[in-house]
């Protein structure tokens, strides 16, 4: 624990060169800088927010960089290279626990399960999580929710299978491509478009079958919300609003907003991916986090052995303004 906070402060230290960056509308206000733990219509919601001119209904326009994993993205935040960071609210967590001084809270949570899908080398239409005894996953880094919330499974289940955590989170699939493991976890539209290409099967979704818990969540510096309550009130607000767009209308009429997010990603794909993610219930409403989800989260991680105390619910999450912003979106 102590290792990894350390590495994030290094890492902040070092103001680290983060690759994949686009913008978001082009409104000529403000900019939010928001770095994500990677890229994925996982989180379809926020670029909707973008592509129906939420933020700039807000005053701002948006600023997307790639992360790499959660590590990365909350040493953006603490960097300052980033205003909000867009990760697992594990990344904060650590933080906290560790004593840093103007240390990350989370204000707002955008899903409410694991969005990794299971893929296989062959395909396997009878597929049972039994399947997976005495077999080596690829299924992110040690530490990180999406390895915590598979260990969590493959526990509650009696299933004795083999975790991978040596590989990077954005080589995972080049990892698997290339001969590792016997099983791979990969996001949308990684997933799909590994299977179309025919490189892989999809036999699972990791989240159906571990169930809810926030699994990715906004948070920025103490000292940046209290600085631009507006901002975080505005994002707030406008991905509300996307998330209800997203739950109103179908996966093709979705998809077709998301294509300048996802260049190289035909429509078809990009829908198969929207209508996935609403199979599995994968988005919140409110963005207020609830404390029985934060307990869970707890639970998931002390489980792994990655918890080295346990927080208070106050002393990590807001939910004031995201509270406000949903009895304002559907009243």
């Amino acid at each position: 624990m102590k290792k990894r906070i350390l590495a994030l402060i290094v890492a902040a230290c070092a103001a680290l060169a983060i690759p994949l960056s686009f913008a978001g509308c082009k409104g000529g206000g403000e900019v939010l800088r928001i770095n994500e733990v990677t890229h994925s219509v996982f989180y379809a919601p926020m670029y909707l927010a973008d592509a129906l001119g939420y933020y700039e209904e807000e005053g701002f326009e948006v600023e997307f960089t790639n992360g790499g994993g959660a590590d990365n993205t909350m040493a953006a935040v603490l960097s300052g290279s980033a205003d909000v960071g867009f990760c697992g609210p594990e990344a904060a967590l650590y933080i906290v626990i560790g004593g840093s001084t103007d240390s990350p809270k989370v204000f707002g949570q955008l899903t409410k399960r694991d969005g990794s899908f299971l893929v296989a080398r062959t395909p396997e239409p009878d597929f049972e999580w039994s399947d997976l005894e005495g077999k080596e996953i690829l299924a992110g880094r040690k530490g990180g929710v999406p390895a915590m919330t598979f260990e969590y499974v493959i526990e509650e289940l009696g299933v004795n299978a083999s975790l991978n955590y040596d590989v990077d989170f954005n080589y995972m699939t080049a990892a698997f491509e290339s001969g590792i493991a016997d099983y791979c976890t990969m996001f949308e539209p990684t997933a799909s478009d590994y299977e179309a290409e025919g490189k892989g099967y999809i036999v699972a979704s990791v989240g159906e079958q571990s169930g809810e818990i926030p699994y990715t969540c906004f948070a920025a510096r103490q000292s940046y919300i209290d600085e631009n309550p507006d901002k975080i009130e505005g994002l707030l607000r406008a991905v509300t609003k996307a998330i209800k767009f997203t739950m109103e209308n179908d996966a093709a009429t979705i998809a077709g907003y998301l294509t300048a997010y996802f260049d190289g990603t035909s429509e078809e794909s990009l829908a198969n991916s929207v209508q996935a993610y609403k199979d599995i219930d994968a988005w919140v409403t409110n963005m207020a986090m609830e404390e029985s989800a934060f307990t869970r989260l707890q639970d998931v991680i002390e489980n792994s052995g990655e918890l080295e105390r346990r927080v208070d619910f106050d002393e990590l999450i807001l939910t004031d303004a995201a509270q406000k912003v949903y009895e304002e979106v559907y009243s």
